[in-house]
């Protein structure tokens, strides 16, 4: 069993010139029950099913299974997805210690940048670099497999969903 510790954040100022790489992602799920996700990704020329289990109240950490399958398989289970596959570039950037991935988010969630950061444990200190904005952490809205069914371009943007 592998559990995925994670913050979530906006970003509101330039980040790419700090990028060390970047890739092309479609992601799609099979399955977005509350106890359950179910996610195939192609990311680049890799491709990976991605189980994961239910949020923790404080929306840091989650069960978290995943597996490389080859890209004709991922391209074959996109078909069988969900509606609104999400497209989005993903650039890494490394910030004292540590791997922030910024998520530039393209088609029917043009618009929304989301910056991940993976933590060892929940209580783990980070420094925040100042192109990121407020935190989402646990922010159901900013779940891809929310954006998945209820894009961006969608939203009401002056309301929220806790």
């Amino acid at each position: 069993m592998s559990l995925e510790i994670e913050r979530k954040f906006l970003v509101k100022g330039e980040y790419k010139k700090y990028a060390s790489v970047f890739y092309h992602i479609s992601q799609g799920y099979l399955c977005k029950e509350p106890s359950r996700t179910v996610r195939v990704r192609i990311m680049n020329e890799l491709a990976f099913i991605t189980v994961k289990g239910v949020t923790s109240n404080n929306g840091l950490t989650r069960f978290e299974w995943e597996k490389e399958i080859s890209v004709d398989e991922a391209e074959l289970l996109l078909k069988l997805c969900e509606p609104f596959v999400i497209k989005k570039l993903r650039y890494e950037i490394n910030f004292e210690n540590h791997i922030f991935e910024v998520d530039e988010f393209m088609a029917e969630n043009e618009g929304l940048i989301i910056a991940e950061i993976e933590l060892e444990r929940e209580d783990e200190v980070i420094k925040i670099p100042s192109w990121i904005g407020e935190e989402v952490t646990g922010n159901k809205k900013y779940y891809n497999s929310y954006l998945s069914i209820n894009p961006y371009k969608y939203w009401d943007h002056k309301t929220t969903i806790d």
